[in-house]
């Protein structure tokens, strides 16, 4: 019973991933989420994207703040900023909830549900909100995760509308501190695809810092753009 249930949550993330339309007025590149909680666990986040667009040198920034809620629930709120050579706002704000639906290595695949609201910082009133579900497959020291989500947007200058999104990461366990990948996230008309290398150190008594560089290659209506990311988790209890 068990097994053909996740087989068909298997099949739905495949699904969703190679279908994926994704968000409509953001880049293609987000976060490959795991659907893991550690209780008690805090950590304060921030992501960058760097690019640059017809000789303009832009970038997005994200800064959060999560904290378990429950053994199996953890939530983080995020302020979303642009930057420009001219300028910086704020331009959205986000909060997030992961769910773990399994125990690491209680079933061939590990799984995870994912809620997001997002906000627009502007005077459009946009919103988007998002469920998505996660997963996790180890194959000795390589990983794979995926995930797929279904999104809705609405507003006043929004027509609302149901998309999807999907992205893929697989990465080889070599070390703690040291962990070679790729990742793979795609929307209509849109894909961005790059190598990755993250880790992580323990800074202290019950003390985490994750990090991750990667270079994507996104490919878009509007030409394609290499793009620097960025990712610092410092994680306590």
């Amino acid at each position: 019973m068990f097994k053909a249930y996740f087989t068909h949550f298997t099949l739905l993330v495949i699904s969703l991933f190679f279908t994926a339309s994704c968000y409509a007025d953001g880049s293609a590149i987000n976060k490959v989420y795991l659907p893991y909680v550690q209780p008690l666990e805090k950590e304060v986040e921030y992501r960058a994207l760097f690019r640059e667009v017809e000789g303009e040198k832009q970038s997005q920034h994200k800064l959060g703040y999560g904290a378990s809620i429950t053994e199996n629930w953890f939530a983080e709120f995020y302020l979303i900023g642009e930057k420009t050579e001219e300028e910086f706002i704020v331009s959205n704000y986000e909060a997030e909830a992961i769910l773990q639906l399994t125990e690491q290595g209680e079933f061939e695949i590990d799984w995870g549900m994912m809620f997001e609201l997002e906000r627009s910082a502007n005077a459009d009133d946009a919103w988007e909100a998002s469920i998505g579900m996660l997963a996790v497959k180890n194959f000795k020291k390589i990983s794979i995760a995926a995930n797929a989500f279904l999104i809705r947007e609405w507003g006043k200058d929004v027509m609302a509308e149901l998309e999807q999104a999907g992205s893929v990461q697989a990465r080889y366990r070599l070390l703690p501190e040291l962990e070679p990948g790729f990742e793979l996230y795609k929307k209509e008309n849109e894909h961005a695809a790059g190598p990755v290398i993250m880790g992580r150190f323990k800074v202290g008594s019950r003390q985490k810092l994750f990090w991750q560089l990667g270079l994507m290659f996104e490919d878009s209506a509007q030409g394609s753009d290499e793009v620097l990311q960025l990712q610092l988790e410092y994680e306590f209890l």
